[in-house]
């Protein structure tokens, strides 16, 4: 790892101040919305708005790509976000907000996709799981320094947006001073959602849910902090606790994806972890419990992300697997966007620990299809399941790839080192109910 790092270490610092900058808006926004006076429901709409500027920037980046190249993709969406994060401060309104969230998902979506294309294009064979632990790790660290940062200035005041843009200009340098020539952005092999959904129901539909499970810890957690009437320094280490969760947690649940049916941990896993959002509806009055679960939400929702794209990728055809994760991508977008409103709704119009219930709901619902599918088709073997690779919720589509591409290459050589040949496509009676 300390040789991926020497070899890339501009772009690393550059992600990090990216990923500082990007930590820094979610909470802070839903500081200041408390502050500004606007509820739940209305936060919903801002926060939404990031994850719909997501989407539509991971389909319409290529284009960009393709037409004036990554470097002055990655200066203009750069810049814009810079100027993004003023305006909020510049002019507190939410329907201001939502356009500028907006903008800045669909910025950041083309950065992401910018900066990992030119990661994955320096890692070889050899590197490129280091690579993707270490991008992993960077992206955790930025968001968890953002959380330090938000107690050094009152989020009333304008400093922190300053902040947030200085960070982000500062990332250019690094990133653009010492990238290698830009690589070739390839388009995929289309496949429909239906076909996606034919080949993996569970894939399709916990993708969906863990859209909102993802909107709920990267968008809402903040404003569920400052509805309840925590302090900043508890707003932040809530938040921080989620994305701690899903940093310790990631290694130990990919291990037992390899070595068990993965339909059996994804079941498992999300009921346990209902099991636990729906009582903190009820005890959220302690700190130590909304801690406690923060830590489960963050420790299950971002695996689950990465398990579900293995487990999908397990019924695929090689060439297939970018296609089906794009697939996976639009749907967990889909169930971002909508995600916020929902529970935007339930805190305004219920109650503000209804946050949890919103949680427990999601998971329980991809837990009882995931049982369910397990009476509708056998699990194929361990030994014919593809390696599971740690890929982020809001990963653009070129991490994904490279995350598959590492799976596939890791299947290869575990197959070459025991000497047996490992099918290239799913078993044709896995392939369909």
């Amino acid at each position: 790892m300390l040789k991926v790092l020497n070899n890339s270490w501009a772009l690393f610092l550059g992600l990090l101040l990216l990923m500082m900058g990007n930590g820094l808006q979610g909470t802070l926004l839903g500081l200041r919305g408390a502050i500004e006076g606007f509820d739940a429901a209305t936060m919903a709409w801002v926060m939404s708005a990031y994850f719909a500027g997501f989407l539509g920037g991971s389909r319409l980046t290529p284009w960009f790509i393709s037409r004036v190249g990554h470097v002055r993709v990655f200066a203009a969406f750069a810049s814009l976000i810079s100027a993004g994060f003023i305006m909020y401060a510049a002019v507190p309104h939410p329907i201001l907000w939502a356009l500028m969230r907006l903008m800045v998902g669909f910025c950041f979506s083309g950065v992401y996709v910018v900066c990992e294309s030119w990661l994955n294009d320096s890692a070889t064979n050899e590197t490129r799981g280091q690579t993707l632990s270490l991008y992993m790790l960077v992206q955790t660290a930025g968001v968890l320094a953002a959380q330090a940062l938000i107690n050094t200035a009152d989020p009333g005041a304008y400093a922190l947006f300053v902040l947030m843009s200085v960070l982000v200009s500062i990332s250019f340098a690094p990133i653009l001073l010492s990238v290698t020539p830009a690589p070739i952005f390839s388009g995929t092999k289309p496949m429909t959602l239906r076909q996606l959904y034919e080949t993996s129901p569970l894939g399709c539909v916990g993708a969906f849910f863990m859209g909102g499970i993802f909107a709920s810890m990267f968008g809402m957690s903040a404003v569920y902090g400052a509805e309840k009437g925590l302090s900043v320094g508890e707003i932040s280490i809530f938040v921080g606790a989620i994305y701690v969760g899903g940093l310790l947690l990631q290694y130990p649940i990919g291990w037992l994806s390899d070595r068990m049916d993965r339909r059996r941990l994804i079941a498992f896993m999300c009921a346990g972890a209902a099991a636990i959002m729906l009582p903190a509806t009820f005890l959220a009055d302690s700190f130590a419990v909304v801690l406690m679960a923060g830590f489960v939400l963050g420790g299950i929702g971002n695996p689950l992300y990465a398990l579900l794209i293995a487990y999908t990728a397990d019924y695929l055809e090689p060439e297939d697997m970018a296609a089906g994760s794009g697939g996976l991508m639009f749907i967990n977008g889909c169930g971002a966007i909508l995600g916020p409103f929902i529970v935007g709704w339930l805190m305004t119009g219920v109650g503000t620990d209804f946050f949890f219930v919103f949680l427990a709901a999601n998971f329980g619902l991809i837990a009882a299809y995931g049982f369910w599918r397990m009476t509708r088709r056998a699990a194929p073997a361990v030994d014919q399941t593809a390696a599971y690779a740690p890929v982020m919720p809001q990963a653009s589509p070129v991490a994904v790839e490279a995350a598959q591409e590492y799976a596939i290459e890791q299947a290869a050589e575990s197959d070459a080192g025991e000497g047996e040949e490992r099918p290239d496509h799913a078993p044709d009676d896995l392939t369909g109910d």
